[in-house]
């Protein structure tokens, strides 16, 4: 019997229209563009404005993007999988709220928590759902409204963040195409580095926490780079190891888009140019889960059947993780663009 591979059939996505630009944050904080571009690669980010609409308004939109995309029954689909660190809410999940608002009336979901490398974990979940043979369409989404999470007053993490949501569909394939391998990794120590101080169990919402400003982001800046650049870098170059590839053998490498400088280091271990790197953070800045499936649905069109991908990601935690695919059809044909 032939081992069955889960295969990214379609990519589907979603952007707020609203557009926050270096020279406007420059005027809410103490910085400027020439600061934001040599540290950390990005002149923009979008920001979801709209009253009422979350995180799972975005994956919603995502989603249906997905499904008209690749001809899907939205009924047909088993499982939706979300990568989130900024639910709507505590509960229900944003994976509950999206199956019910994209018609995915008889697929069960849940979300998945692993900040910036959420999209990887949810996609190595959905693909053994997959080869299992137990479910037949799984969606993956990744999807986070960061500026709800982001203090406007903290210079040193406010030009980091946007909005987005994109999604893939895996079905199953004897061919040999699909999600060939993964290396997937955590240390909880690293959570003093990068985290969130209130909102939690251990820290619930108060005046206290509210006024102290606990309901952000908080991050050591170098030492999250310090980490990101081994950890990226270092999984990456053993994927590659592990399956017999060069930098000749790969088409695209897909990083979590956290800081420009981090995927040029890993680029530079991996040996490969920067022309075989998808790269948007100048446009839509780190979007937490939703970055690497972001750059396939904006890199879609140049993608062929057989391509080599790695994937590869690092996160709050800390968490990261590398993931072989080779890709499964033109993205040509399907994505609308030249």
């Amino acid at each position: 019997m032939k081992k069955i591979n889960a295969v990214i059939t379609g990519v589907g996505g979603y952007i707020p229209p609203d557009i926050l630009d270096n020279f406007e944050l420059s005027r809410m904080v103490d910085t400027s563009d020439e600061w934001i571009m040599q540290r950390i690669g990005i002149k923009e980010r979008r920001i979801l404005k709209e009253k009422g609409k979350a995180t799972a308004h975005m994956g919603t939109k995502a989603v249906k993007e997905l499904l008209k995309k690749t001809n899907t029954n939205p009924e047909d689909v088993d499982f939706l999988i979300c990568g989130t660190i900024t639910p709507d809410m505590p509960f229900p999940a944003v994976a509950q709220i999206v199956c019910d608002k994209a018609g995915l009336h008889n697929a069960f979901g849940y979300d998945l928590n692993a900040a910036c490398s959420g999209f990887l974990f949810a996609l190595e979940t959905g693909r053994r759902f997959i080869e299992s043979g137990a479910y037949k369409k799984v969606v993956v989404l990744g999807a986070d409204m960061m500026s709800s999470v982001t203090n406007y007053e903290d210079r040193t993490t406010c030009p980091l963040f946007g909005d987005a949501a994109a999604a893939v569909l895996l079905e199953p394939s004897s061919g040999e195409c699909g999600v060939l391998d993964s290396i997937m990794g955590v240390d909880g120590s690293g959570a003093k580095h990068l985290h969130m101080v209130a909102g939690g169990s251990l820290h619930p919402a108060s005046h206290e926490t509210i006024d102290k400003k606990q309901h952000f982001v908080f991050q050591e800046g170098q030492a999250v780079f310090k980490f990101a650049v081994s950890k990226m870098a270092d999984v990456s170059v053993e994927i590659m190891k592990r399956n017999n590839l060069t930098h000749d053998d790969i088409a695209f490498l897909v990083p979590h888009q956290a800081n420009l400088r981090i995927i040029e280091a890993t680029a530079r271990r991996m040996g490969i140019n920067r022309e075989q790197v998808m790269i948007n953070i100048d446009r839509f800045g780190n979007t937490t889960a939703a970055t690497i499936p972001l750059c396939l649905w904006d890199f879609e069109h140049h993608l062929k059947k057989g391509d080599n991908l790695i994937l590869t990601s690092f996160g709050a935690g800390f968490t990261w993780g590398s993931v072989y695919i080779k890709w499964a059809y033109d993205g040509k044909k399907v994505s609308g663009k030249k």
